[in-house]
């Protein structure tokens, strides 16, 4: 029996309906349970864009921004003529106002025993890097970076307020804005080699990270996109993933309770999962990985399971990057298979 692990990007009618139906289909294998991604947040955090759109210190530029070739277009903001990155503030980022909603329709859930009582309510949080590339011109990065994880700091804060803390996880989205830099050496603000990179997002990550409560479960999800289902870039082995969770684990003083790092589905090799071979998690962490796929279903998934049981034999499964973005009807098969995949 392997734990499961769902990112949180679950689609559906509303978060109960997500708590609902994930528990119903994997309760045996699930510790945590997240709202998905429902309504307007039906795409990872293109709902965030009120937040830049409604700055009076900033307008829209005529930059297009893609994640990769293949992905949607977004428009980027720069500075209104006159402003400067001071007066640039983001006073609500609204993560806090949804998940007291949602915890609301999770503890109902709980009490009427339609959620084991041993299962906690995950909260998905990103960290600036990845929200400011999308929306924001490169030379916005440096400066608004520190203010938006200030922000972000806030919104932890009142998560952390609201709801019990061991009714809690808080997971950190690490995703291709720093894994897709360190894959192709990207020069950026963030440093101008790998080892630079990952310092840098090592040094955010461990901040954000001790902000907060020890007694709320730390979670950590990585990734390297999927953006119209397609990665911003293919990672090569999972070397970066495995320097950047040493790092972690080593900077991080309060306890961490899991890291997930996707696997492609076309990597059932001894080359991908052979960096495994130094990876140094503190006894407490799990190790998740994300091998699930839907396209290759139990037959490539188990490929894959046993691929990895080569390097590492102890961790919980989950797919690459939720479940998001995929058509409703393919849901209950994705399900089936991680139920089976977990009883293997």
């Amino acid at each position: 029996m392997r734990n499961v692990h769902l990112v949180g990007s679950v689609p559906g009618e509303n978060a109960a309906d997500v708590f609902e139906r994930m528990s119903a289909a994997l309760s045996p294998h699930l510790t945590r349970i997240p709202d998905g991604e429902t309504g307007k947040r039906a795409d990872w955090i293109t709902w965030l864009e009120p937040v830049f759109a409604n700055s009076p210190a900033l307008e829209k530029s005529d930059e297009l921004f893609r994640l990769h070739a293949a992905a949607t277009p977004r428009t980027r903001y720069r500075l209104r003529p006159g402003a400067s990155v001071s007066d640039v503030t983001f006073d609500n980022l609204f993560y806090a106002e949804i998940a007291e909603r949602s915890y609301r329709d999770f503890a109902r859930l709980k009490r009427d025993g339609k959620i084991p009582a041993h299962v906690r309510f995950q909260v998905d949080l990103v960290p600036a890097h990845s929200v400011i590339w999308l929306y924001l011109q490169d030379d916005l990065h440096a400066p608004l970076d520190p203010v938006y994880n200030a922000a972000l700091k806030r919104e932890i804060d009142k998560i952390a307020a609201a709801i019990a803390h061991d009714q809690l996880a808080i997971q950190f989205d690490v995703a291709s804005a720093v894994f897709a830099r360190l894959e192709r050496n990207d020069v950026s603000s963030y440093g101008r080699s790998k080892s630079e990179m990952q310092e840098t997002f090592g040094r955010i990550l461990v901040d954000l990270a001790e902000h907060v409560p020890g007694d709320i479960e730390l979670l950590f999800h990585f990734c390297y996109g999927d953006s119209n289902h397609k990665h911003v870039v293919e990672p090569t082995d999972m070397g970066d993933m495995v320097d950047m969770a040493n790092r972690l684990a080593e900077g991080i003083r309060r306890p961490i309770q899991l890291i997930h790092m996707p696997v492609p589905r076309d990597r059932s090799d001894d080359g991908y999962f052979a960096p495994l071979k130094r990876l140094k998690l503190r006894p407490e962490t799990e190790l998740c990985l994300g091998l699930v796929h839907h396209t290759d279903g139990i037959t490539g998934t188990r490929q894959r399971l046993a691929a990895a049981e080569r390097h590492v034999s102890e961790f919980s499964i989950g797919t690459e990057c939720g479940f998001g973005r995929r058509r409703p009807e393919t849901i209950p098969e994705l399900l089936r298979i991680h139920a089976e995949a977990a009883r293997s």
